[in-house]
């Protein structure tokens, strides 16, 4: 993705905007964080915060990206073989049978 790194652009939904009622504006202002997303081809984006989720799965809808944006501790939680049936929620249909846990009834 370029820009990166100290020079990447914000996807628009830190600092209280994803719940300040100015959707349009956010929306338009995370068109370039999106239009970064869809040059990349990617049918994954991971984001380490819960507010750059929400924002870049809600641009991604808006704006026809159709990839996946799964949080960093989805991916962890799936490698280790952990991620629960009703966690999968944002993965695509290629990841939702990976790892499923095994469901063992307690015993008392």
């Amino acid at each position: 993705m370029y820009p990166n790194k100290s020079n990447n652009f914000c996807c628009g939904g830190g600092g209280g905007f994803l719940q300040s009622g100015f959707k349009e504006e956010r929306l338009a202002y995370g068109k370039i964080k999106d239009s970064q997303i869809q040059k990349t081809g990617a049918t994954y984006c991971i984001a380490g915060c819960h507010n750059c989720h929400a924002q870049i799965h809600e641009l991604s809808e808006h704006y026809g990206g159709h990839y996946h944006v799964v949080h960093i501790w989805t991916l962890i939680c799936l490698s280790l073989g952990i991620l629960a049936p009703n966690e999968r929620t944002y993965l695509g249909p290629e990841l939702q049978e990976v790892n499923v846990p095994e469901y063992i009834e307690p015993e008392f």
